[in-house]
């Protein structure tokens, strides 16, 4: 088998061609993430690709420059494609100044050769390809037939080592010298006095009065278009359907099945998945919505205009990316973060990354917001929200006093060009990270229902009812330390321990637990107060299960056993302030 690799400096459009060109076969991670290691697919099962985030050199300390050094020293690459932007040709030549040293064929991708074009840069690819020894196909906008013809260049063409640079490139000012040289040989550049589409877009997005408000503007049209125009409307939908015809349906189809195998399949699996399941609409929506930003090229900018904010905080905008990866899961964020250079900055990230209401903690928002505060779930989610972020914030504070402190390092990063998402591509995104969802909903929740209906009805003396089981006598075992908290009730007691297996196997319990239609039962066991500081405790406690394996993984036992204990105390401590402002504001007590 042919093995490819496939990298670039960040931005130039690596991840789409990757994603175009490979029949993926292994994420880093369910949710979606190319972007922090390597992502590995394959061409016609003949030809392995290895796909590499950005980097701008191979000779410096940092991970991801270790990481693609680590598998080209322990792995035999047949071909390096290069994939350079055709718009930073000379900074981009650098990395390739490099790769040609590695003495292994390279094929060169010159991306966005046509914005080149009209920007007045003209680049002469026979030129540059015969300087460079190395084959080079030129690309526009990454099309089908572009794709196609990659494709058969790498199955049909016999690829050579590059011809050798000079002896005298052994260092970064000889080679940038030599780049300079090829760059008037093939470059021809046309004066132009039209200001390109991305600056003209970038003199309001990043302009010093309308960029914040731009910004938040930005995050209320998403929690508008998921919590209330697409995402919930289509859950209420999904869920009146699973409700009034899908189980019902199902109860009569098994009315003269064995009363323990009904309700096994009917109070125990079909109730634990839909009362996840009917959130899938506004969990689609909003990976759909964050893919739209960051492959139009706005998440970058939101990172520049975040750095000087969380600089307050002790940690800068390179932290920005993984907590807003967070809100889709923490384990790829975490894995994310891990890749930030400053060790200070790096641990500090890891430690507060678990307050992002990642995706699995939607369904059990969505489930109280729309029970206990109907018309207003756009207010509770976004203090769901709002109060992890503070969290975030507050203890990236607190932990910059505690580690030693360090010179500010500014966040610097190249900002693409703002480019029309390809709608096909986003599609298939959104669901590769909806499927990672599904699949959860088909082992977690699935296994984890099973397991509850079990112990819910059954101790050592038999099938019992459900206040004598093994479930219960372990809730009203642990309920003393959530009765200050206002929701003392075993049942709610069980289904945070159970949470700890995935944050959306809460709302699985409970449905168990109460019952399949939970709107109806879940008013009898909380009120205003206590629900809310139930979604607090929710949003601030223990990270799952995956979460706390990722942590100890990449950061080691000490730091893991840190973010258990702070943040199950810290979780305990708000939940209770909740809980009690709220008792005097909703009750006057």
């Amino acid at each position: 088998m042919i093995l490819c690799t496939l990298i670039g400096n960040p931005n130039v459009g690596q991840d789409i061609i990757f994603n175009k060109i490979a029949r993926i076969q292994k994420n880093s991670d369910d949710e979606g993430t190319s972007k922090i290691e390597k992502q590995e697919g394959f061409i016609d099962n003949t030809i392995k690709i290895v796909a590499f985030p950005g980097i701008y050199s191979i000779d410096t300390e940092s991970k991801l420059e270790k990481i693609f050094n680590d598998y080209i020293n322990d792995n035999r690459v047949d071909l390096i494609i290069n994939v350079v932007n055709a718009l930073n040709l000379e900074r981009n030549l650098y990395l390739t100044m490099q790769l040609k040293k590695l003495n292994i064929p390279i094929l060169v991708v010159l991306n966005k050769t046509d914005r080149a074009e009209k920007s007045g840069l003209h680049i002469d690819c026979e030129k540059l390809s015969e300087i460079l020894g190395a084959k080079i196909i030129s690309m526009n906008n990454i099309t089908d037939k572009e794709i196609k013809k990659l494709k058969n260049c790498i199955k049909k063409d016999k690829f050579t080592v590059c011809k050798k640079i000079d002896d005298n490139t052994n260092n970064e000012k000889e080679i940038y010298d030599y780049i300079e040289k090829i760059m008037n040989l093939v470059a021809v550049k046309k004066v132009k006095n039209t200001i390109s589409g991305t600056e003209k877009i970038d003199r309001f997005v990043l302009n010093k009065y309308l960029a914040y408000p731009i910004f938040i503007a930005i995050i209320y049209l998403i929690f508008k278009l998921v919590f209330s125009w697409i995402g919930t409307p289509l859950s209420e939908v999904f869920r009146s359907a699973l409700f009034n015809y899908v189980i019902p349906f199902l109860n009569k189809l098994l009315q003269n099945q064995s009363s323990w195998f009904k309700s096994l399949l009917v109070d125990g699996v079909v109730s634990g998945i839909s009362s996840v399941l009917v959130f899938l609409p506004v969990i689609l929506t909003l990976f759909a919505l964050l893919s739209l930003l960051e492959d139009s090229g706005y998440m970058s900018r939101a990172a520049f205009l975040m750095d000087k904010i969380m600089s307050l905080s002790g940690v800068s905008g390179k932290s920005f990316i993984p907590m807003i990866i967070g809100f889709g899961c923490s384990v790829p964020a975490l894995m994310a973060a891990k890749n930030i250079e400053n060790k200070r900055e790096r641990i500090i990230t890891a430690l507060v990354i678990p307050f992002m209401s990642c995706n699995a903690k939607l369904p059990v928002y969505m489930l109280f917001a729309t029970i206990f505060f109907p018309g207003k779930e756009i207010v509770i989610l976004g203090l769901m929200y709002i109060t992890g972020i503070l969290m975030a914030f507050f203890y990236s504070f607190i932990f910059k006093l505690i580690f030693k402190e360090k010179e500010y390092e500014p966040y610097m990063e190249e900002l693409p060009h703002y480019v029309m998402p390809d709608l096909k591509l986003l599609l298939m995104h959104t669901w590769e990270k909806g499927k990672g969802f599904l699949k959860k909903i088909g082992t977690i929740i699935f296994s984890m229902s099973i397991i509850t209906w079990v112990l819910s009805n059954f101790n050592f003396s038999g099938m019992v009812n459900i206040n004598y089981s093994f479930l219960a006598a372990v809730g009203k075992f642990i309920s003393p330390i959530f009765n200050p908290l206002g929701f003392g009730n075993w049942q709610n007691s069980v289904s945070l321990l159970t949470g700890l297996m995935g944050k959306e196997v809460i709302a699985g319990t409970l449905g168990v637990l109460y019952g399949g239609n939970l709107p109806s039962v879940i008013p009898h066991q909380f009120n205003l107060a206590s629900a809310l500081s139930f979604l607090i405790f929710v949003l601030l406690y223990t990270p799952c299960a995956s979460s706390i394996i990722t942590i100890k993984k990449e950061f080691g036992m000490k730091l893991t056993l840190v973010s258990i204990l702070y943040q199950f105390a810290n979780a305990w401590i708000i939940s209770f302030l909740f809980f009690h402002m709220g008792m005097r504001y909703f009750y006057g007590l």
